[in-house]
């Protein structure tokens, strides 16, 4: 089905009341790279049994970290196949430190529909709110880029870009992926197949599974938290990336960091493969 933007946009998702624990943010920390070093008490800090600190990243995957079922892009007025998806961009902004244990309530809109010709991008914006006392806990924003469904009559929108500065990076980080890393992430709710179906991934016009997006997003967030806010996730009030390209579990990522104020602006390629990009325009803006 075409989409058709006259019944897609500004449409209200289903709303989604969900639950996490402990043991679930341990999970996704791990799945970032978190604990490399189990003699590391600050990575350890990342999976404490009770009370293990969260990262930000945390709310891209806690409405749906219970899921067993490959995702579905079917929406009021969008229908479309599965492959044909990937993830473009993804902002998340925390309005108090998200806790170890909780429930609350996603809402979801599709904000924006842009038709880039021969694709087409949905945005959806998302406020969850907390079940215990009703007010925010985090703003999500993401896009998803879908390859052959461009066409049809709508604005072709504009994209952010982030003006790096010109001069060598303030500091050069690098984070190492794990080679059975997506099979690890996926267990935090994203079953796309894309990750892990060796032959799903060749007919999505890949020569093998590739990481998740918002595994190399949490795991650059993660990188830079550590290395240049002391591992403080409290210190992280906005974390915002686009996906330039992809990584195979077991690359390496190179990041790149520039202070510029409040904000620090942020890049990620892949060394093996002579830095090819892999997130551009992040920038993590300090709480």
């Amino acid at each position: 089905m075409p989409i058709d933007p006259s019944v897609a946009l500004g449409a209200e998702l289903p709303e989604v009341t969900f639950s996490w624990t402990a043991s679930d943010v341990a999970l996704y920390h791990l799945a970032v790279g978190a604990a490399a070093d189990p003699m590391d008490a600050a990575g350890l800090a990342y999976v404490h049994d009770s009370a293990p600190k969260v990262l930000p990243t945390f709310a891209t995957v806690a409405p749906s970290f219970h899921a067993t079922e490959p995702p579905k892009v079917s929406f009021p007025g969008v229908d479309i196949d599965l492959a044909k998806v990937v993830h473009g961009s993804q902002q998340v902004t925390v309005h108090r430190p998200i806790p170890a244990d909780g429930k609350a309530t996603t809402r979801t809109r599709i904000a924006e529909l842009q038709d880039k010709g021969a694709a087409a991008v949905i945005v959806q914006e998302s406020v969850t709110t907390s079940d215990e006392d009703g007010q925010p806990l985090w703003t999500s924003r993401s896009s998803i880029f879908a390859k052959g469904e461009g066409g049809f009559g709508g604005e072709r929108g504009s994209s952010a870009k982030v003006d790096y500065p010109d001069r060598a990076p303030d500091h050069r980080l690098r984070a190492t992926t794990l080679p059975q890393q997506a099979l690890l992430y996926r267990l935090c709710g994203d079953r796309n197949p894309l990750h892990s179906d060796p032959d799903f991934a060749k007919g999505a016009g890949f020569p093998r599974p590739i990481l998740h997006g918002l595994c190399s997003y949490g795991t650059v967030c993660r990188t830079v938290t550590d290395a240049l806010l002391d591992g403080d996730v409290g210190a992280v009030g906005d974390f915002a990336a686009s996906f330039a390209g992809i990584v195979f579990p077991g690359e390496t990522l190179n990041v790149n960091v520039w202070e510029d104020g409040a904000r620090l602006l942020i890049t990620a390629t892949v060394a093996e493969r002579d830095d090819a990009p892999a997130l551009g325009n992040v920038v993590l803006t300090r709480a």
